[in-house]
């Protein structure tokens, strides 16, 4: 019997200072659906794997979709009648309405109002809002700072560029023992954003860098892609190859300490859907186990009707659900290190459970065999886990009927899957049960 070694995972060194790091440095960039921001995300992230950069031009369809123009920004700002920049780009990114339009005025504030964004509930942060199917301009500032605005005129203006260009994507694709594949996919269209996403970005880039390093049954394919449009442009693209996607998650917001959320694919009693909320709970006191739902992230894309696909969202705080998100609060204070290699160890267990579970068949099923004389309590061992290690070693002989899978009998015996997964491997090397295939 093989036992993939990707729990491994999860005692990583240093893994979260890594993760951490790396969302750092990518903090500054003003990424977008489109443009030079997610090209650079990208190369930073190339760095570190052999990933295949795509290129879709403008105007191809994709679906009931077509890939808009790019756009991309280099400098934006308010100057008030003493020529004092009032709202600056090169302070924050998310002071301008991603995809705006360039602009060169002078206006009244009347004049100007219409085109600046706040949030009057959270009046001390700036929001982060985008118009990538309307063209106009805006700009994003604290509603402390909008009512704080005297009357008089204004100087506004958008270097940027919204003009035919491409729709940029990443892909790498780390061969496994069989074809079938697993999905791990992040977006990467927001700017300084700190746990939506590149936290996700960051996770997906240090997994599939891990994970290059041991055995693995599947394939991975790890793709990093614009929101909405990405996925579709994806799945266009890729129609040929999506039967072998067995299981898949988006991560996102996981950078934070709330949670855990799992949503579930549109299938509901997928792999992938039992593994996480197997997990999750076995780890965490009351982690938030969500339906399906077609709202959300990429997800909802993945299993659209004709697709199906087992794909999951796994986040530590749901999306929109904290008063962080969308906001410039979002930032590198909000998420740790910590948070983010608590993070990894749950996507390392779920992916430990779909790689090694496993239907078992007793080779002495008539009775309880004796434990004993085989040496097996002492393969138990005397640490705290050995009364759990006991139990699970009665529910897998009870189990092992060709019918229940290892992931079953963990689910049974409330007992964490690792163990279960460990005990089944003993009993298979002492001659009392065979694996018999997933």
């Amino acid at each position: 019997m093989t036992v993939w070694p990707l729990r491994s995972l999860a005692e990583i060194e240093n893994i979260g200072e890594r993760m951490y790091a790396f969302a750092e440095g990518l903090y500054p960039l003003c990424r977008s659906i489109t443009g030079d921001g997610v090209r650079q995300t990208l190369a930073a992230v190339s760095e570190r794997l052999p990933l295949k950069v795509h290129e879709v031009a403008t105007g191809t369809e994709v679906f009931d979709w077509t890939v808009p123009n790019e756009w991309n920004i280099r400098d934006a700002w308010i100057r008030n009648e003493s020529g004092e920049k009032i709202v600056d780009f090169r302070v924050s990114n998310l002071h301008v309405l991603n995809y705006s339009v360039p602009v060169k005025a002078e206006m009244t504030l009347d004049e100007l109002k219409p085109h600046l964004i706040s949030i009057p509930e959270q009046p001390d942060l700036i929001p982060y809002r985008t118009s990538y199917y309307r063209e106009t301009w805006g700009f994003c500032l604290s509603h402390r700072q909008l009512e704080s605005l005297p009357d008089g005129r204004y100087e506004v203006f958008i270097d940027s560029t919204l003009a035919p260009g491409h729709l940029t994507y990443g892909e790498h694709v780390l061969p496994g023992e069989t074809d079938d594949e697993v999905l791990i996919t992040a977006h990467i269209c927001h700017p300084s954003l700190a746990n939506d996403n590149l936290s996700g970005i960051a996770l997906l880039t240090h997994l599939a860098e891990a994970l290059a390093e041991i055995p693995h049954r599947y394939t991975y394919r790890f793709l990093l892609i614009p929101g909405t449009i990405g996925s579709i442009t994806w799945l266009a693209r890729n129609e040929d190859r999506v039967g072998r996607i067995r299981h898949g998650l988006v991560l996102s917001c996981l950078g934070d300490g709330g949670g855990p959320t799992y949503k579930a694919s549109r299938r509901g009693d997928a792999a992938v859907d039992r593994a996480a909320r197997h997990v999750l709970s076995a780890g965490f006191p009351e982690p938030r186990l969500e339906a399906f739902s077609p709202y959300g992230y990429d997800e909802r894309q993945f299993c659209s009707p004709a697709f199906n696909l087992p794909v999951g969202l796994l986040e530590r705080s749901k999306y929109g659900e904290f008063p962080e998100y969308h906001t410039s609060a979002d930032n590198l204070d909000f998420i740790s290190a910590g948070h983010l290699e608590e993070s990894f160890g749950m996507v390392a267990r779920i992916l430990d459970v779909l790689e090694n579970d496993r239907r078992c068949t007793s080779l002495n099923p008539k009775c309880e065999p004796q434990l004993g004389k085989r040496g097996l309590y002492q393969a138990i061992g005397g640490d705290k886990d050995a009364a759990r290690k006991q139990m699970a070693m009665l529910w897998a002989l009870n189990l092992s009927d060709g019918q229940h899978s290892v992931l079953d009998m963990a689910e049974r015996a409330s007992i964490p899957f690792g163990i279960m997964s460990d005990t089944c491997a003993i009993l298979e090397e002492s001659g009392l049960v065979k694996s018999a295939g997933e």
